[in-house]
């Protein structure tokens, strides 16, 4: 087998190497604004839709409506970001996030939302969300290059993670004091010092841009740009490790989280539901700073396969435990597995792309690996509400066992 690109061409192993580029030091902050303000809406309109319609179906709706635009438009995306300004393409994203929750805003104020406007405001976040992922990779790649782009990754996902840890609490104290609708407006703010920041900075590769390919970008497309890199053992595994998580389980039970929460038995859904939603996104916080704190754990497609499957056993036991506690660590540790796994899928795939093909290889690893989560919404969603939530994950998350097992065969096979 030839080596692990993180052995072959050396990236730095200095502990929070990304951090030594002023830039991305900026970049990190207000990605942690950012993921803050998206994760604060989140909180907000997925309590607002539990209280008010009371319907798993509409919460599975929510997974496929936010993840189904990563699998219809990823590839086009990624493209966009090989041949256009990632600056402007992210300032666009945000700009959409910042109509979406002004909207949400208007509708509880007026207490005139609908399912229907409900439905519309997810899939535009969805829209939002895909256009902002490969345009950032592309980014980060361009601020700190090759050497410390283990490390920006990592950190990348790790600044989104704490973003969903604050968000519970940020969005819980914005609806205490000032209600959902003015907690909204003010979320609205939060994704202002991004855009402004990115007006300036000198990034974009233009002649990257210029070199990539002008062909259109589509299934097609998508198909043709894996033939070009099929060689690629670590490329394949890593993309179809992050398509068969988020294919069969993904993070679908955290729109469920407040049903959840209420059949667990406490007494304040409302924070027991928070405290599991930050449980999770701890623990990829704490995950994230260990990993790159410390060097624990070597970037190598099968460490991502075998992290997965402990994951797989940890998502089980959430599903079928009844105890509180027991199920609050349980989410803590599938952060903490969670952000390991994919950060490393994630920096295998951007080591090994050619730089023209970097922006469309982003966007396929994107498609697979949150467009497919579209589809853990009707696994662990809708098919919930025909046999119960805690079924359907622990039955999603048996197949998904099963099917891991074979990739990792597979690795070692290659091996």
């Amino acid at each position: 087998m030839s080596r692990s690109p993180l052995e072959a061409s050396g990236p730095s192993s200095t502990r929070f190497g990304a951090l030594q580029h002023r830039d991305y030091r900026r970049y990190f902050v207000l990605i942690l604004l950012s993921g803050t303000a998206d994760n604060i809406e989140h909180v907000i309109s997925y309590w607002i839709l539990f209280e008010k319609f009371h319907s798993p179906a509409l919460a599975g709706f929510a997974v496929l409506s936010h993840w189904l635009p990563f699998l219809l438009f990823s590839v086009y995306f990624g493209a966009m970001a090989d041949r256009f300004d990632s600056r402007r393409i992210i300032q666009i994203a945000m700009a959409l996030f910042m109509v979406v929750s002004f909207a949400w805003a208007v509708l509880i104020y007026t207490d005139t939302i609908e399912i229907w406007h409900a439905c519309v405001l997810l899939v535009v976040h969805g829209m939002a969300g895909v256009l902002w992922a490969p345009a950032s990779q592309v980014l980060i790649h361009d601020i700190v290059g090759r050497e410390n782009l283990v490390s920006a990754v990592r950190l990348n996902a790790t600044g989104r993670q704490l973003g969903v840890f604050l968000g519970p609490g940020v969005g819980g104290v914005l609806m205490l004091l000032l209600g959902p609708a003015a907690g909204l407006i003010v979320n609205v703010l939060i994704y202002l010092p991004l855009v402004c920041w990115l007006w300036k900075v000198p990034y974009g590769a233009a002649e990257r841009r210029e070199q990539a390919p002008g062909r259109a970008a589509d299934f097609a497309d998508a198909v043709r740009t894996l033939r070009e890199v099929s060689g690629n053992r670590t490329i394949i595994s890593m993309i179809l490790l992050a398509g068969i998580t988020s294919l069969f389980v993904g993070n679908a039970f955290l729109a469920q989280m407040p049903e959840y929460a209420h059949d667990l038995g406490t007494e304040k859904v409302d924070f027991s539901y928070a405290v599991l939603f930050g449980a999770n996104a701890a623990g990829a916080f704490i995950g994230g700073m260990v990993l790159e704190a410390g060097g624990v754990l070597r970037s190598t497609p099968r460490t991502a396969i075998v992290l997965a499957i402990i994951w797989c056993f940890i998502i089980a036991g959430f599903a079928v435990t009844d105890s509180y506690p027991v199920a609050v660590a349980l989410m803590f540790i599938a952060g903490f597995l969670s952000l390991a796994y994919n950060s490393m899928a994630q920096a295998l795939v951007q080591l090994e792309s050619p730089a023209h093909l970097r922006g469309r290889l982003i966007g396929l690893f994107q498609m697979a690996n949150n467009g497919l989560r579209a589809f853990s919404g009707i696994t662990v969603g809708l098919l919930g509400s025909l046999i119960g939530i805690h079924w359907s994950l622990a039955l999603s998350t048996l197949v998904l066992l099963m099917v891991t097992s074979v990739l990792l065969a597979f690795a070692m096979r290659a091996h």
